[in-house]
C-alpha cells in the first residue's frame, strides 16, 4: 500500500496551530521524562551520549517504535532532577546528552533542561520530527547536533503522521535547521508498504536540493511497533542496491541503518 493510498483512507485531525507553532508557558514544571538510556554510541554520530526520552508526541506514525511515549501522563515516570544528578556523575564518561522522544520539543521545559546539561560541560543533541517549528527555532542556539526525522515527501505527510498540516510544520522545521548552521543529520524511516522506491528517491532529491548534506535511511524495525500489518510485511532486500546508489550520490554522507 502506498502512502497516497493511506491518505484517503480516513479524515485526519489537524494539529492545533497554537501547539504546532508557538511555545506554551510551562511555569516551573520540570521536564516530563519517560525513559533514559545512560550510554549510547549510536544516537549522536561520533559521540558517546546518554539519551533522555521525553514524553509526548502529537503525531501517530504507524511504524513508531516508541508508542508508549506518545501520550503525556499525569505523573512523571522519571524525575528530571534525579536524572540530572545522574548525568552529572557521568561527566567524563559521556560527551553529550541527546533529548529524544516522543517529540521532545513538545515539552516547554526542554530549553531549561538543555541549559542544565550545557552547564555540566556536556554537548546537547536533539532528535526531532519538527512538529513545533517556532519552539525548535528557539532551541537551536542551545543545540550542538540535530537528528531531523523527515517522514516522507512533504506532499504525503498526512498519510504517515495521521495529522493534517503536519507537512507545513515539518518543512518549516527543516528549513530552520538548515538555516541555523547547527550540525545535523536528516533521516527517514522507510517501509516498502509506506514508501515506494521512487518516492524515496524523490524525497532524497528534494532534500538535497534544499541543502541537506548528511542523510540516513533507516529500514523499519518491528520492535515496539503496534501495527500488525507493518510487522508482518517483510522488508526483504528493500531498499534495493540501485536506489541506495542513487540516493548516496546526492549527499556528502549517506548512511543505511537496518538495525
Amino acid at each position: 500500500m502506498s502512502a497516497a493510498t493511506l491518505t484517503s483512507a480516513v479524515a485526519r485531525p489537524a494539529l492545533p496551530a497554537e501547539l504546532a507553532l508557538a511555545p506554551s508557558d510551562n511555569g516551573a514544571k520540570p521536564l516530563k521524562v519517560g525513559g533514559l538510556t545512560p550510554f549510547s554510541a549510536s544516537d549522536y554520530p561520533g559521540k558517546l551520549a546518554a539519551v533522555v526520552f521525553v514524553q509526548g508526541c502529537p503525531w501517530r506514525c504507524g511504524y513508531c517504535h516508541n508508542p508508549h511515549l506518545q501520550s503525556r501522563s499525569a505523573d512523571r515516570p522519571l524525575d528530571w532532577p534525579q536524572i540530572l544528578a545522574r548525568l552529572q556523575r557521568r561527566v567524563g564518561l559521556i560527551d553529550a546528552v541527546v533529548f529524544s522522544g516522543g517529540e521532545p520539543t513538545m515539552d516547554a521545559a526542554l530549553a531549561d533542561a538543555m541549559r542544565a546539561v550545557r552547564a555540566l560541560g556536556l554537548g546537547v543533541g536533539l532528535h526531532t520530527a519538527g512538529a513545533y517549528p517556532r519552539r525548535l527555532a528557539e532551541l537551536l542556539p542551545l543545540v550542538d547536533w540535530v537528528g531531523m526525522d523527515v517522514k516522507t515527501s512533504f506532499d504525503q505527510y498526512e498519510a504517515i503522521t495521521g495529522i493534517r498540516a503536519s507537512a507545513r510544520h515539518a518543512l518549516a522545521s527543516a528549513e530552520a535547521v538548515l538555516a541555523s548552521g547547527v550540525a545535523h543529520e536528516f533521516r527517514t524511516t522507510v517501509h516498502p508498504a509506506l514508501h515506494a522506491e521512487h518516492e524515496v528517491l524523490a524525497l532524497a532529491n528534494a532534500l538535497s536540493a534544499m541543502g541537506v548534506r548528511h542523510y540516513a535511511l533507516q529500514v523499519f524495525r518491528p520492535t515496539g511497533c503496534t501495527d500488525r500489518s507493518l510487522q508482518t510485511s517483510p522488508c526483504g532486500a528493500y531498499p534495493g542496491a540501485e536506489l541506495l546508489a542513487r540516493v548516496s550520490a546526492l549527499f556528502e554522507t549517506f548512511t543505511l541503518r537496518r538495525e
